[in-house]
């Protein structure tokens, strides 16, 4: 078959992976640039010094990234641990803590006496053992857990402090869903107990192995192009997509070219307003899940970190005074990454006006998928329209957001176009 697959993010060049073998792809990228989230900076601090900086998608396990995990080992490429911690620190009461040990977690000496901070760390801890009960019960009894209740009520009906929403769940849900922290509160409770468990965040001392691509992400891209990087265009944007009985018609730059197929691993947005004649389901599923834009800048301004080192992590989640409807959070590269250097590479998500400008290095624009109840709900609808009328959706928004989800949904949509039992796509 001839094929269209429409973005070069991780889900389009895994279709790409999956299906060029057998079928004649061509793979369209409006950007001049391929990876999507994938974007690693070589930077020269000194002459002669070299260091490949992530900047988008950075870590991944061995336990929920199963089919990451296999596509690594199948291109044969490196990778090696890392340390996953985090850590908070909040200009609106001074109160900085990490998760790194107590050492990290009482980072200031005074919060042994702020019966707030006592008071969040037993929620933590009382969290960690009643929260599986939300997902526990329905599957239990061989019914679906009612993912309409959102955190917020969820928690707030448990009884749980101010700290505990203010400096613990909301700011770890804002940074790992890269979500606007006013309005977090209202992600599904079950989604969100359901991850923790997952990932092992619920337990005390979490066991699960975090991982890095060795040399920087965009090695594992530059390996899995290779077989057919002749057949990707960039700055390549479509136009148009038009759907025929017996074929699809892709406009692009090019012109107007037909194909049997279309992949569409962009975003849910993107792929509606790309589509000449959306059907009215395809409307109502792609609208409910939207995204959201946030800047990420690459610097070496070490003042975005918490002021004691005690408090430094992995991942630095910063509460302003001010409401501003952003995550800002400041990712340690070089605690993250294994690098030493002379300098402290970081990459901070918004909060762009709290850097020095000379210690600036790149500035990028990531979007990110916004979860809620109807979020959810149109993940379970997708083979309602990834399939019929010669187009199939793949992307990480049909799961969590994150890289396995978007490699998983695109092996999705090679099963549908290979008329396989689907790999699944879903969250």
């Amino acid at each position: 078959m001839k094929i269209a697959i429409v973005g070069s993010g991780v889900s389009g060049l895994v279709a790409a992976h999956r299906l060029h073998p057998k079928h004649e792809i061509t793979v369209f990228e409006a950007d001049s640039r391929i990876g999507g989230h994938v974007s690693t900076v070589d930077v020269e601090p000194t002459p002669g010094s070299r260091y490949s900086i992530d900047t988008g998608f950075i870590v991944y396990n061995e336990r929920t990234y199963p089919h990451f995990v296999q596509l690594l080992d199948e291109l044969g490429v490196e990778t090696q641990a890392t340390e996953m911690s985090f850590g908070i620190s909040c200009d609106r009461t001074g109160l900085e803590w990490a998760s790194r040990g107590l050492n990290a977690v009482f980072a200031q000496r005074s919060n042994l006496l702020r019966p707030s901070f006592l008071r969040m760390i037993r929620d933590v801890l009382r969290f960690n053992r009643e929260a599986r009960s939300l997902i526990e019960t329905g599957e239990d009894q061989g019914g679906s857990v009612d993912e309409k209740v959102s955190l917020g009520d969820y928690l707030c009906g448990a009884g749980y402090s101010a700290a505990f929403l203010d400096h613990y769940v909301v700011p770890m849900g804002a940074a790992i869903w890269s979500a606007d922290p006013a309005a977090f509160l209202r992600f599904p409770a079950a989604s969100f107990v359901r991850f923790f468990e997952n990932h092992g965040l619920l337990e005390a001392n979490p066991k699960l192995q975090w991982r890095v691509v060795r040399g920087g992400s965009q090695r594992y891209v530059d390996a899995l192009i290779r077989p057919f990087e002749d057949r990707i265009r960039t700055g390549a944007p479509v136009r148009a997509i038009r759907r025929q009985r017996r074929f699809v018609e892709i406009v692009s730059p090019a012109g107007t070219e037909r194909f049997d197929r279309v992949v569409l691993a962009v975003h849910s947005d993107q792929a509606l307003r790309l589509l000449a004649d959306p059907s009215g389901y395809e409307r109502t599923l792609l609208r409910s899940i939207p995204y959201q834009q946030n800047e990420v800048i690459l610097h070496t301004d070490a003042s975005l970190l918490p002021r004691s080192p005690r408090a430094w992590a992995s991942w630095n989640y910063r509460i302003p005074k001010s409401r501003d409807g952003r995550a800002l959070v400041t990712y340690d590269m070089n605690r993250l990454q294994g690098i030493h250097a002379p300098v402290q590479f970081l990459v901070t998500l918004n909060g762009g006006d709290r850097i020095d400008p000379r210690r600036v290095i790149r500035r990028f624009h990531y979007t990110h998928p916004v979860f809620d109840a109807e979020a959810m709900g149109a993940q379970r609808k997708r083979s309602a329209i990834s399939g019929p009328n010669r187009t199939h959706y793949c992307g990480a928004y049909w799961g969590f957001g994150f890289h396995e989800d978007g490699v998983r949904s695109a092996l999705a949509a090679c099963d549908e176009i290979e008329g396989l039992p689907t790999s699944g796509g879903q969250a």
